[in-house]
Formats: structure tokens, sequence, C-alpha cells
């Protein structure tokens, strides 16, 4: 018994100089923002029928993002959005987008993410945000018009700035798909556009 309290003692200390020596998370940077996810969303819409607009939301916005505050071109975006909250207005095509016949599959995809690669510069105050967008477990590349950002604010000891990215997508390239029976038919668009309203924030100077 003594023998194996010593053994014990023995591991404990060659494993606490471990954890010691582990490295720590890195710390975010000057010029990083945090998405606010109490002020910001993302949104869909698509056509129905060809004839009538369907619009959604997803659920809630989450993400960084990387800006000197200053030039639209320092921009990088890291941002996932969780699916399972998608809404329609409509709990039946909720319940239908939502699951595993090859639609979302939230239960097996829960987000879509998209990490900018590129900034595209524009007219003052907009610009096009090239990056990977995974949906579906597909990840393509797409292009985002942003507007924004805006001048940031002071409120308290942090800062705040927002942008709006919009763009459109088809369905099917993200496996995004109904049964035959619907696909047969003109009901659905293939493209889907999409809408995301960011509000970051980081602690101010």
């Amino acid at each position: 018994m003594r023998r194996l309290a010593i053994a014990a003692a023995a591991a404990v200390a060659l494993y606490v100089p471990v954890l010691a020596q582990a490295p720590a998370a890195p710390a975010a940077g000057p010029n990083t923002w945090t998405v606010d996810t109490n002020h910001s969303s993302a949104g869909f819409s698509v056509k129905h029928m060809m004839v009538s607009t369907v619009r959604g939301t997803l659920g809630p916005v989450k993400g960084t993002i990387e800006y000197d505050g200053k030039s639209a071109e320092s921009i990088k975006a890291d941002i996932t959005i969780d699916v399972s909250g998608i809404n329609t207005g409509n709990d039946s095509r909720d319940k239908d987008l939502k699951s595993g016949e090859g639609l979302f599959e939230v239960a097996k995809f829960p987000t879509v993410t998209f990490k900018s690669k590129r900034v595209v510069a524009g007219a003052p105050g907009a610009f096009k945000l090239v990056g990977d967008l995974t949906i579906h477990g597909v990840t393509k590349e797409v292009t985002l018009d942003v507007e924004g950002p805006s001048a940031p604010i002071k409120q308290g000891q942090s800062l705040r700035t927002g942008a709006s990215a919009t763009g459109t997508v088809n369905r099917r390239d993200f496996g995004i798909s109904y049964n035959r029976m619907v696909e047969a038919t003109p009901m659905v668009s293939d493209d889907v556009k999409i809408q995301i309203d960011v509000e970051a924030t980081k602690r101010g100077s």
C-alpha cells in the first residue's frame, strides 16, 4: 500500500510540471473584434413556385473579425451560424428544413461557417469579401457584397462597428435538395439570397 502511495505521488509530481508548461490559449490581438451575438443576425430568402418569396432567419451568429478600425482591406472574418435555430414562420416547413432528408440535416451539420480569404476594394463604404462558405458539410468559395464597416463608436470601455453582407448561392452546390418529386417541379428556386448583419465589439484603447 505504501509503495502504491509513493508511486502515485511520483506520478503527480511528474504530471504537474507538464501542466504548467502547457501552452496557454493565444490572446486576442489588438485588432480582434468579437461578434455581438445579441445584435447580429443571418437571414435568407428564396423564391417559391417562382411567384412568391419565402424569407427566414437562421440561429445565433458568433465569431471574430480582424479589423484595424481604419481600412476595409485589413478585414478578416471567421463567422459561425447556428442553423438549428432556422425559422421561416412555419413550423412544418422549419421541421422539414432541419430534417435529415437531404436538407440542412442540423443533427449532423448544426452550423454554417464563413471564413474570409481576401478583400476586393470597392466604392467608399463598400467592398467584396471572398471566402469559404461551408453549408451541409460542403465548402465552396463565395463572394459577399459588404456595406460598411461603420465608423467605430465608443460605448463605455468598448468600441463598436457594424457591417452587412449579402450574396447569392446555389443550394444544390451545397447538397441542399428535396426529394425527386419536389425537385421535378419548379417549386423552390435553386438560388438562395443570404444576408448577414454583424455588430462587433472590442475593448477600447
